[in-house]
């Protein structure tokens, strides 16, 4: 159901490095049950979009998070100060793939966020930090959406 997000958000990473240069490329952390995985930016394009960095060969980071453990992820000062949110993709006990993100924090708010499941939550699958630059697109339901400048992606093992 919720699958489609990684190639599409992946997709738009691609159209959006097409012919940029390379800006400074912060790393964001994720951590659980001991262990932490600094990954690198899949996506990361400076706030007007003009400049970007090349996408990595292997943009995903791996970590392991049993259960419903929680998921710490520790922004750097170029992401605090922007806006950001967490997308995530979780399981439920029925075998249900489900799609959620937080809220957008706000410039300078944070530099972390602990990611718990929620109630109906058995395993979390996928987890994507995304930035927002000062680009803004027609909404799909009016109004306007901004463009995400940076995403950094991590995939979860049990």
């Amino acid at each position: 159901m919720f699958r489609g997000l990684k190639p599409l958000l992946l997709i738009g990473a691609g159209a959006l490095l097409a012919g940029c240069a390379a800006p400074s490329e912060p790393q964001v952390t994720f951590y659980s049950h001991g262990t932490s995985v600094e990954v690198a930016p899949a996506q990361y394009c400076e706030a007007t979009g003009q400049t970007c960095a090349p996408p990595p060969e292997d943009p995903t980071g791996e970590l392991r998070v049993p259960g419903r453990e929680v998921l710490q992820i520790s922004v750097p000062g170029e992401v605090a100060s922007t806006p950001w949110q967490v997308a995530f993709i979780y399981r439920t006990a029925a075998g249900e793939e489900i799609g959620g993100k937080t809220a957008v924090f706000t410039p300078g708010d944070r530099h972390a966020y602990t990611l718990q499941l929620p109630p109906d939550g058995v395993a979390l699958e996928h987890v994507e930090v995304q930035q927002f630059s000062a680009l803004l697109t027609p909404g799909t339901e009016g109004g306007v959406d901004f463009v995400i400048s940076g995403s950094w992606i991590l995939d979860v093992r049990p």
